[in-house]
């Protein structure tokens, strides 16, 4: 039976959910504990919570072998785990493990030792923790108070993943919720101690509930209070861009232009979100949807950046190939430079030339080698028929991909120029078939004029109608 307490032990750390104590002094851990002086007046579990506060292993062996309860709570229901994981005491945490401590004992906020060593960024703690079966059943999002829970907050006994399956990109699943299908994003519990994949969830969730727009994907809710955290998005069915291209090969110019002009739309509306413009910064067909009606869908923001009053943005650190498309990935980015909105136009550029050619960019180069490329200046070829690029579509692609970020035109220009194709594609189209709808007109004249001797006198004025 564990050992309780009427005490609060108050030094170091607290809790990572416990409400901030209003006038309570912050006490601080010595620099050192040679000669420490622990009151005698203190009682034993409280006693052990001290010594792990200053990382005593010596002071902690001897209690322990006089009998102290390694699990010994607080007023509070921490304990010397609790302590220890607080402060990041690898050493005092392994000798508590060893004790027979619990290793996932809840304060009374619902707070484990694991909780608190990943809310203090103790590392070394986390990953001692969950070597010795440490699970987290909090959160990184969890609020304090039920009123501080996100409207989009979805219950995720809701989600009925029965017959569920992976969507193309792997971290995305199928799920049932409220009677329709909804695309689930997880954030995996043996991931959810990344404090940077953690950080990513938090900013694509920010990003996702400011964007409403119907050539960007729709975001319905998420899960933040529990583990596995979830975000939840609309399923289109029909899957993305990479999987149509790889079935159907190059697609006609008309058809092309249509799809650029719906991910060119959605991407403007990005580039001209208030107050912060919205960098994809992962543009590539498998992050691009398609819906019932034929139309595309900009989806997917996991490594999306907010462009603030600073006109670029960095990457925290050279990129790795999971970290993106290495084959959609602007020169820029790739050799860690300072980089603007134009990195989508450059990826965007290679999807459009693909779905004219009908093979991705440098298709026979391996993935890592292809960002090498693009910073050597080197683009791929144009190999399809010249008449498939008529009307300025290969001027378009070019300047889109150009080496200077600002020699790319905006998505707003791309869209003006994409509608003159569009409309040039569409005239020419119309005077191939009225021809064609005329002379067929007219043998059915001759026909009837064939089984009917009478009107051939007529004939001639007749068939004049239909030129």
């Amino acid at each position: 039976m564990e050992s309780k307490s009427t005490g609060r032990f108050t030094l170091g750390r607290q809790s990572s959910l416990a409400p901030e104590r209003d006038g309570e002094p912050e006490v601080r851990r010595p620099g050192g504990i040679d000669g420490l002086d622990v009151p005698e007046e203190m009682e034993s579990g409280i006693r052990l919570m001290y010594l792990a506060n200053e990382g005593d292993v010596a002071g902690i062996r001897e209690l322990l072998a006089s009998g102290v309860d390694v699990n010994f709570r607080d007023i509070d229901r921490r304990t010397a785990l609790h302590v220890a994981a607080c402060q990041g005491l690898p050493d005092v945490v392994q000798l508590l493990l060893e004790s027979g401590a619990e290793v996932d004992p809840e304060d009374q906020w619902g707070s484990t030792p694991l909780a608190d060593a990943i809310h203090y960024n103790n590392h070394e703690v986390i990953k001692l923790l969950e070597k010795h079966g440490a699970k987290l059943l909090i959160a990184p999002m969890h609020v304090k108070n039920s009123r501080e829970v996100p409207e989009y907050e979805i219950d995720p006994s809701e989600l009925d993943f029965t017959n569920s399956v992976d969507i193309t990109k792997g971290t995305f699943r199928v799920a049932t919720w409220r009677g329709i299908q909804v695309a689930v994003k997880k954030l995996g519990e043996d991931v959810i101690t990344d404090e940077d994949k953690v950080r990513a969830f938090r900013d694509e969730l920010a990003l996702l509930q400011q964007i409403r727009h119907p050539n960007v994907v729709q975001f319905l809710g998420a899960v933040t209070q529990s583990s596995p955290m979830m975000i939840v998005t609309e399923y289109l069915h029909k899957g993305d861009l990479r999987d149509f291209l790889k079935r159907k090969g190059a697609l006609k110019p008309a058809l092309a232009v249509r799809f650029a002009l719906d991910i060119a739309r959605g991407m403007n509306y990005l580039h001209e979100h208030k107050p912060e413009a919205i960098i994809h910064r992962d543009l590539e067909p498998s992050n691009v949807l398609r819906d019932d009606s034929g139309h595309l869908k900009v989806a997917d923001f996991g490594v999306s950046k907010l462009l603030k009053v600073a006109k670029t943005v960095r990457e925290d650190r050279p990129l790795t190939w999971q970290d993106t498309a290495w084959r959609y990935v602007a020169p820029e980015v790739f050799r860690n430079e300072e980089y603007d909105m134009k990195v989508d136009v450059f990826s965007f550029s290679l999807i459009l030339q693909e779905m004219i050619e009908g093979c991705s960019p440098f298709s026979c180069v391996p993935d890592n080698e292809v960002p090498k490329a693009y910073a050597s200046k080197e683009r791929p070829s144009f190999r399809a028929s010249p008449k498939l690029y008529a009307y300025g579509l290969k001027e378009l692609i070019e300047q889109s991909w150009s080496e200077n970020p600002a020699d790319r035109p905006t998505f707003r220009e791309i869209i003006d120029r994409l509608t003159i194709v569009q409309a040039h594609i569409a005239h020419k189209r119309r005077w191939k078939v009225r021809p064609l709808k005329c002379f067929q007109n007219l043998e059915a004249v001759f026909k009837k004029d064939r089984s009917n001797p009478s009107s051939r006198s007529s004939r001639s004025s007749r068939s004049s109608d239909f030129f």
